[in-house]
């Protein structure tokens, strides 16, 4: 019949070589008190000997093992400790005569790995986490802020991230440890620092133990930091050119930096250059696309030479703000403009592109605006040698101050006809012919005048307007009966509140459905006074 292993002997026999046992090996008395210590022992706890008691001469780990399992508090607990650099887990194998053997097992090396691979999950939980941080946005300033707070709170007690120069300054942010991140901007010289040059130039880092902190410019050191005791310098890989630099401080209170940590603090500004330069692509790209978006869209429109112009605009795509409508109005000097509104077939970009290369071309043909036709031949010729595949619709509209009148002059290139809104409520359409620009070889105009008196509107739209589809019960179009119908309570009313009751009113028709791109230009008498300095005939005089 076995018995318990804790209560078995163990006593040591010389015949078997216990002494030379290659563990660690105390024999504990009863009463606390070393009854042996072999070799290996004694060569580890040099105050161990017999007759010594195991509170004098044991680590206090092992002391309080003994005490526990004395008491009775055990409870299978390990007991595990240091003894100088050396770690031990010590196994009990208990006398009948209440004596404990205490056997001393060498876990140096499987702590040193439990240790290194809590520090290497702790290392890629950190980068995960900075990874997850740095793609929260897409600013610059923003990231950089994010990356110098991350860096100070779990890689150093300060970080700096800097920008190569511009005109032979650095845009920089700096962040210390349980501060907010300042951005500041650096005149100042890069060779100040060892290593800050190879890494704003993309160059792998200077090991941080190359760099005498003593020697760091005054610069570098933030208020209130101390005293400096080890710094890394490292770069930021961008996307085909260098991002900037990472600096990374520690005080003299804290160790120097190590060879793992450095590794992390590459990853860590590898992520950070990558984040960087999304951030500066992005910044790029919304910056070109609002300077195109500026260009391609219908500009603001006022009284112009004694006119009032007004349009407004909705494109077909809510999440965008581009499509193929479009109008302009110009001033051609000797109290003339043409104001223009035309339809580009298809929507969104490529659409916007072409409504863009058609207003270009217009603007450059403006000084043979009076000649209308000449003005659609070119730009139909224009059109097809470009080899565009999409056509387009155009109203042009000349006008001039004519004493209290408005003299308008149109001429239609396949597109709807304008209305006109006289004084009394009465709505007339302005015929005539025209075909599409950007079709066939030759096409065909007419060009029809109209006055307005002072208060009357011609109004000019694209198809998106009567095309709307909604009503009470859906799938009818608004229709040019309606806008006509809609148009005779609008008289005398201001060129800026027609354009935005007939928009008001074709958005009301759709109730939320899907539409085409719409566009209004109302040219409008004013019913004020004639503009000083006008001629007779309502021409400024040049002057």
């Amino acid at each position: 019949m076995l018995t318990d292993p804790a209560r078995r002997s163990a006593a040591p026999a010389p015949d078997l070589g216990w002494d030379s046992a290659p563990s660690p090996a105390l024999h504990v008395g009863a009463d606390g008190v070393l009854v042996a210590v072999n070799a290996a022992a004694r060569a580890i706890l040099h105050s161990a000997a017999p007759g010594r008691h195991v509170d004098d001469c044991a680590p206090d780990w092992l002391a309080q093992a003994h005490r526990d399992r004395a008491d009775e508090k055990a409870d299978g607990a390990e007991h595990a400790g240091r003894v100088d650099d050396r770690t031990f887990l010590a196994q009990p194998v208990g006398f009948p005569d209440g004596g404990v053997m205490w056997w001393l097992i060498e876990t140096t090396d499987v702590s040193m790995l439990r240790e290194d691979l809590r520090a290497e999950r702790e290392r890629a939980d950190f980068l995960r986490i900075a990874s997850d941080e740095l793609l929260t946005s897409l600013n610059v300033a923003r990231t950089m802020e994010v990356a110098t707070e991350l860096a100070a709170g779990r890689l150093a007690d300060a970080a700096w991230i800097i920008e190569p120069d511009v005109r032979g300054r650095h845009t920089a942010v700096v962040c210390v440890r349980g501060e907010r991140p300042r951005r500041v901007m650096l005149d100042v010289r890069a060779q100040e620092l060892p290593g800050l040059v190879e890494a704003l130039q993309g160059f792998p880092p200077v090991p941080s133990r190359w760099i005498d902190p003593r020697l760091a410019p005054a610069w570098v050191v933030p208020d209130g930091f101390g005293s400096m005791g080890s710094v890394v310098v490292t770069a930021l890989p961008g996307h085909g050119v260098p991002a900037g630099a990472l600096i990374l401080l520690r005080t003299t209170e804290q160790r120097v930096f190590s060879e793992p940590e450095e590794a992390v603090a590459r990853l860590f500004a590898a992520r950070v250059g990558a984040a960087l330069s999304a951030a500066r692509l992005f910044e790029e790209q919304s910056s070109i696309t609002d300077i195109l978006t500026a260009q391609l869209l219908p500009p603001a429109l006022e009284r112009a030479d004694g006119v009032d112009f007004a349009g407004i605009y909705r494109p077909a795509q809510d999440t965008s703000r581009l499509g193929g409508d479009f109008y302009d109005v110009h001033r051609l000097g000797g109290g003339e403009s043409l104001a223009l509104l035309g339809d580009v077939c298809g929507k969104g970009l490529e659409a916007a592109v072409l409504a863009g290369k058609i207003r270009n071309t217009l603007q450059a043909l403006l000084p043979m605006a009076d000649d209308h036709r000449h003005m659609l031949e070119l730009l139909n010729s224009s059109l097809r040698s470009a080899h565009e595949t999409r056509f387009a619709t155009l109203v042009l509209a000349s006008t001039a101050r004519v004493g209290d009148t408005v003299r308008v002059r149109l001429t239609r290139a396949g597109h709807l006809p304008p209305l006109v809104v006289r004084g009394d409520g009465r709505v007339e359409e302005v015929l005539g012919k025209g075909s599409l620009i950007g079709v066939l070889p030759a096409i065909e105009t007419s060009t029809h005048t109209i006055d307005l008196a002072p208060g009357e509107t011609c109004l000019l739209y694209t198809d998106g307007i009567i095309e709307a589809v909604g009503g009470p019960l859906g799938g009818e179009m608004f229709g040019e009966d309606r806008l006509r119908r809609a148009l005779t309570e609008c008289a005398g009313m201001p060129a800026e509140a027609l354009v935005a009751h007939v928009l008001m009113l074709a958005t009301d028709w759709l109730g939320g459905a899907a539409h085409d791109d719409m566009a209004v230009l109302a040219i409008t008498a004013p019913t004020g006074p004639q503009p000083h300095g006008a001629g007779t005939d309502g021409a400024t005089p040049a002057r």
